[in-house]
């Protein structure tokens, strides 16, 4: 099956060239093949040509130009080295179908692994092939004149746990975006778990984040390039989820200057102060894995992973359940951004950033209120009361003690801390907007009773949500929210139409599809952020904070 898609993907890029070579003669014979030759956008790289596609969307201004998988970098690339330049091509490349997913890495306990796939290895569609050869990017762009100076720019970045994840999801397809907001958006593929962070200590300190390298290049790319997709490389917004709202935070943090971006958003991820792994974690990964491959006794190890069968590694990984987590190289990602944000040096720019109401909700949560905070405070008996006082059962919407655990965690790991964050960088002297996404839909829940779990928001944000049983609510609250993201990237200044935080004495948190609302609810941010103080100085004690 590989090999027939390989070929049909080779014999699809031979008829694309051909036809460009028998144009002239095609012209002469019938002027449809002109018709359609002229039909199909083309866009002039200083790389070589590419030949996308069309789709067109109802009560849409303008037809969308698609470009899909057009390569950033080099690809495949050296296995765990940074990205290099694309070569240049010297036929017309025809860009028409997603490429690959980068090698994914999954949980390898069998309930753990069908949820996730099921809700992030592209839901409603089937799973994406996976290879080396993944670098690649997705441009979705209106078909019609720019405005003077040339479109916003909406530059995505998918989640995944640095473990998972590609660009290609039909949830981060940008087409509805283009259609219907009149941006361009562009998402590409980056290397994840050992492939993009593979820790080997015999690479160079500031080359081991290869995903960080490859979300950098892409960055570049759009720099160089998406002038000629009727895009302005100044009016970029990097945004992205989960850890891709890590990856952002991470680009603020590492480039102070003339950063390739002039405004971010990050949607339920961050990396300024939160849970740190070991020392170490990354290391041991590596050294486990050239323990499994038979690299550990040879000279060059590094050379000796780098031959080995890529699914082989895949399954190693999965199978022993080896977590390879960024480096610490001040470059890509910072040894303590907190200090950084609080001495101004981070890019300046101004910041979005949120959480959905119920971040932690799974049909696999836990059910032992004392059990779950014994693990999580095991040395704090009175913070341990504090907290069973402050999420009393049957107020509140709390009515399990499975109800109270994923509030807890949902304000721990991810309210909590994105107060803090937007406090922080308001008080540095950055424009912040702070919401929260608090609406629940049956066609887009993954599972019963989820509430507004972890990414619901995001096939919103894109208009990717089902379209069957769509409600009503939904499909306007859609239209806000695409509205509110692309008018904050093309006046990041303004921000994204709620009040920006630290102002009307605290009432700046903008409450998203909130009570049936279609649109933003502005209430006081003490409101919902009440409890974090219990959790400060326990977290601070514990080093988890900065």
């Amino acid at each position: 099956m590989l090999f027939m898609n390989a070929m049909k993907s080779v014999l699809s890029t031979r008829l694309w060239s051909g036809c460009f070579l028998l144009l002239p003669a095609l012209c002469q014979a019938s002027s449809r093949h002109c018709d359609a030759w002229d039909s199909a956008p083309t866009v002039t790289l200083a790389s070589g040509v590419l030949v996308g596609t069309t789709t067109s969307l109802p009560s849409a201004t303008a037809v969308v130009n698609k470009f899909l998988g057009v390569p950033f970098a080099n690809s495949p690339p050296e296995r765990f080295s940074p990205p290099q330049d694309p070569r240049p091509w010297s036929q017309p490349l025809s860009v028409l179908a997603v490429k690959p997913a980068c090698i994914q890495q999954w949980p390898y306990a069998q309930e753990v692994r069908d949820f996730v796939q099921r809700l992030w290895n592209n839901p409603g569609g089937p799973p994406p092939a996976e290879s080396e050869d993944c670098l690649y990017l997705n441009v979705f762009a209106p078909s019609t004149a720019p405005p003077p100076g040339g479109r916003a720019i909406l530059f995505w970045l998918y989640g995944g746990s640095l473990q998972w994840g590609q660009a290609s999801n039909l949830w981060y397809d940008g087409s509805v975006l283009a259609a219907y907001q009149d941006v361009i958006v562009v998402a590409p593929n980056y290397r994840t778990n050992v492939f993009g962070f593979s820790n080997s200590p015999q690479l160079p300190l500031a080359s081991r984040n290869a995903g960080f390298l490859d979300q950098r290049q892409a960055l570049a790319w759009v720099q160089a390039n998406i002038v000629h997709f009727g895009g302005d490389p100044s009016k970029v917004t990097i945004f992205g989820w989960s850890a891709g709202g890590s990856s952002v935070d991470n680009l603020v943090t590492t480039t102070p200057k003339d950063p390739p971006f002039r405004a971010a958003i990050m949607e339920s991820g961050q990396y300024t102060y939160g849970t740190y792994f070991p020392k170490g974690v990354g290391l041991a990964a590596w050294q486990s894995l050239t323990e499994a491959l038979n690299c550990s006794a040879v000279r060059d190890a590094l050379a000796c992973v780098r031959a080995a069968d890529a699914m082989k590694i895949k399954e190693i990984i999965e199978v022993a359940s080896l977590f390879f987590i960024p480096t610490v190289d001040n470059v890509t990602q910072l040894a303590n951004p907190s200090q950084a944000r609080s001495e101004r040096r981070i890019a300046n720019v101004p910041l979005m950033l949120g959480t959905t109401a119920q971040e932690a909700r799974t049909p696999l949560g836990l059910n032992n209120l004392m059990a779950s905070l014994g693990n999580s405070f095991p040395d704090e008996p009175q913070l341990r009361a504090d907290i069973v006082a402050a999420y009393p059962i049957g107020q509140g919407g709390l009515n399990t003690e499975y109800d109270i655990i994923t509030q807890i965690d949902t304000e721990i790991r991810s309210q909590c801390v994105s107060s803090l964050i937007a406090s922080r960088n308001i008080e540095a002297g950055y424009p912040t907007w702070r919401y929260i996404f608090n609406a629940t839909f049956p066609n887009n829940e993954a599972f019963p009773n989820g509430g507004a779990y972890h990414g619901t928001q995001v096939p919103l944000v894109f208009g990717t949500y089902p379209s069957v049983n769509a409600t009503a609510q939904e499909v306007a609250l859609s239209s806000y929210m695409q509205a509110a993201w692309a008018g904050f990237a093309k006046n990041p200044e303004r921000g994204p139409g709620w009040n920006q935080v630290g102002s009307f004495d605290g009432v700046d948190l903008g409450v998203l599809g909130q009570g049936g609302s279609a649109g933003v609810t502005v209430m006081k941010s003490a409101e919902v952020d009440f409890r974090c103080g219990l959790y400060w100085a326990a977290l601070e004690r514990n080093g988890i904070f900065y």
